[in-house]
């Protein structure tokens, strides 16, 4: 067991088999989180981009000296499911996309794997709109904007690009594409998302600071 319950309180249970004998166990309910303001704070944390390989543990005894501080990584990032709230590797990740859709790639006209069926163009998820704007001047700022849609709005979309002039004499460029993501696209995507997260300095991460706070509030 991670030393991380080491922190939690203790409590009683009763036994079913018995009305009298009561044995203590540690209170695993129990719960320690991250005020949104603090994990809002740009200035207290550094972003970083999970690598293939790369674990809570590990991340956390580069950061903080031990892997058993992967905690702090976890819930730091507000990721209650360690195995399927963190990036998958790729081979990983294909047997997970090969196995959820092998129900689908058996029951197609021609029996396929799930992976193969995942890939088909003909196997769509989700369909988007994508607006994007680039000012004129010396910044060109550019602003995208991606809409989901149903499939036939989809196939209504006229893209192309069109160029307008506001009052004060500059023009703002708007270009309008469309894509579709196959349910393949869409778990790659859905995977890569996972990727970005905040780790907390380290200079937080003391026994006088952060651990007392966790401390303190379980044995509360």
């Amino acid at each position: 067991m991670s030393k991380y319950f080491n922190y939690f309180p203790k409590t009683y249970y009763s036994s079913a088999n018995s009305s009298t004998a009561l044995d203590t166990v540690t209170n695993i309910i129990a719960r320690f989180s991250f005020e949104n303001e603090i994990k809002n704070n740009s200035s207290i944390f550094y972003p970083y981009e999970i690598q293939d390989g790369d674990t809570p543990e590990i991340i956390a005894s580069k950061y903080y000296g031990s892997p058993e501080r992967h905690w702090i990584v976890l819930m730091f990032n507000d990721i209650v499911d360690p195995q399927y709230d963190w990036p998958l590797d790729q081979r990983t990740l294909i047997n997970y996309i090969n196995d959820k859709y092998s129900s689908n790639g058996a029951a197609n006209t021609t029996p396929q794997s799930g992976i193969i069926w995942a890939q088909s163009v003909n196997n769509v998820h989700s369909y988007y709109k994508i607006i994007t704007r680039v000012g004129s001047g010396i910044n060109k700022d550019t602003i995208q904007e991606k809409i989901q849609i149903d499939s036939n709005t989809y196939t209504n979309i006229i893209v192309g690009t069109q160029t307008y002039t506001l009052n004060n004499g500059k023009t703002i460029t708007e270009t309008v594409t469309k894509e579709k993501l196959t349910y393949y696209d869409y778990e790659i995507a859905h995977n890569e998302s996972k990727r970005k997260i905040k780790i907390l300095r380290s200079d937080y991460v003391t026994e006088g600071g952060l651990i007392n706070e966790l401390k303190r509030v379980l044995n509360q």
